[in-house]
């Protein structure tokens, strides 16, 4: 697809829809790009708040991932700047009247392409989310990225998966004939024409995985009408990674790449036990059927493994992500569990720890684990570390796993 082309669709219908006014009552917060996640992913939780962090959002569109990384870092005193980058006009209004509106100013705004960043960067951090599947040539976008990012930096991405999108590709395809060469509003109302028709046996009406489509205009025509969009497989991201040097450090959230969300019989599961974690990953996609994309952070080739932060110590600091430690403490019992939503399966029941309460009624973004070893133990006995950290393990695996909890150095 064209660079006019696609800058013609989203001057017609930025994606996605967004009205400025909503940020004086919420902010937008989704995976890429949220920084305790990029922080825990990319720079192992050893981000330093007091050096400047150098952003490129690569597609900003109409916002989201920019005003969520920039808000962030000004609630986190992070010095540094991010800079949007989008072909549209039209989509980087709304995204600069959202800044507006939050008075955030560590923004710069360019129009531009991301297959010509001559002139920009070095960045520590670049995200790139629901674009390289839409370029003519996605490893080429990724070449480009790559160059741009400093040593030691890493990027975020999102690209479509098949298995979650069955029944999209079908439709597109039927939709061409008859909306070739029609302004884009007449696309639009074909396509909603076309969906009040579709017969029962059609993919795409008993896809429960894909529905946005419903919401709005501009939501329908990227799904739909979109002439350039290809999705990728485990092995296939891994495979456009490698293209560029690049290597998978996380996919997120891991409980969704985890065999064992899935499937439950053991003698199958220990047949997978020789599999590596992007195998593994490859196997859950595959029995899953329900991921409609992937979230991956990627890091320079051979760095995957350093990049990814680890409880190995008592100066790791967990901390908590859309969970509220001491409210969510206060409801424990003994043998709790946590429910984690599945896309298109039944909840997931994730056994918790005996000292789950106690731990995540003092986890507060500051306390090390040294510190909350020390607590447990002055509230209630002795606790050898042992003891201790395996319960902190399992506690973290639980809610690492669901994108609830980090760690930061």
């Amino acid at each position: 697809m064209s660079t006019d082309a696609l800058r013609a669709q989203y001057e017609a219908y930025p994606y996605p829809a967004r009205d400025p006014a909503d940020e004086r009552t919420r902010l937008v917060t989704g995976s890429p790009g949220h920084l305790d996640e990029v922080n825990h992913y990319v720079f192992a939780g050893r981000l330093d708040s007091a050096r400047p962090l150098e952003v490129l959002v690569a597609g900003g569109g109409t916002g989201d991932g920019t005003i969520m990384i920039a808000q962030q870092m000004a609630d986190a005193g992070i010095p540094g700047r991010v800079t949007y980058l989008d072909l549209s006009d039209a989509a980087m209004a709304i995204a600069r009247k959202r800044a507006e509106v939050r008075g955030l100013t560590a923004i710069d705004f360019r129009r531009g392409s991301l297959l010509e960043l001559e002139g920009l960067g070095p960045f520590d951090y670049i995200d790139c989310c629901g674009v390289l599947h839409h370029l003519d040539d996605p490893a080429a976008g990724l070449r480009s990225l790559a160059g741009a990012l400093k040593p030691g930096g890493g990027m975020g991405i999102m690209v479509y998966a098949p298995y979650g999108r069955t029944g999209v590709y079908p439709v597109q395809e039927a939709l061409r004939p008859l909306t070739d060469g029609l302004p884009p509003a007449e696309r639009v109302a074909l396509a909603r024409r076309l969906l009040q028709h579709l017969p029962p046996t059609n993919w795409l009406r008993h896809n429960p995985f894909v529905a946005d489509h419903r919401a709005a205009d501009a939501n329908l025509y990227d799904l739909l009408l979109h002439s350039c969009d290809r999705p990728y497989t485990v092995g296939e991201l891994a495979a456009l990674a490698a293209s560029a040097g690049l290597a998978i450090s996380a996919l997120v959230d891991p409980v969704r790449y985890d065999p064992a969300s899935w499937v439950k019989d053991p003698r199958l599961l220990k047949r997978l036990d020789g599999l590596d974690r992007l195998e593994r990953a490859a196997w859950a996609e595959r029995v899953s059927g329900s991921l409609a994309k992937h979230i991956a952070y990627l890091v320079p080739a051979g760095r995957e493994g350093a990049a990814v932060a680890v409880a190995d110590g008592p100066d790791a600091v967990p901390v908590l992500r859309d969970l509220d430690g001491p409210a969510f403490a206060r409801g424990l019992r003994p043998g709790a569990t946590l429910e984690v939503e599945l896309p298109g399966g039944p909840p997931l029941a994730v056994a918790l720890p005996r000292l789950a309460g106690p731990m995540l009624a003092r986890i507060d973004g500051r306390t090390t684990l040294g510190a909350l070893h020390a607590a447990l133990a002055e509230a209630a006995g002795p606790l050898p570390w042992d003891t201790f950290k395996a319960q902190f393990d399992q506690l973290f695996a639980a809610l690492n796993g669901s994108g609830k909890m980090y760690l930061r150095r």
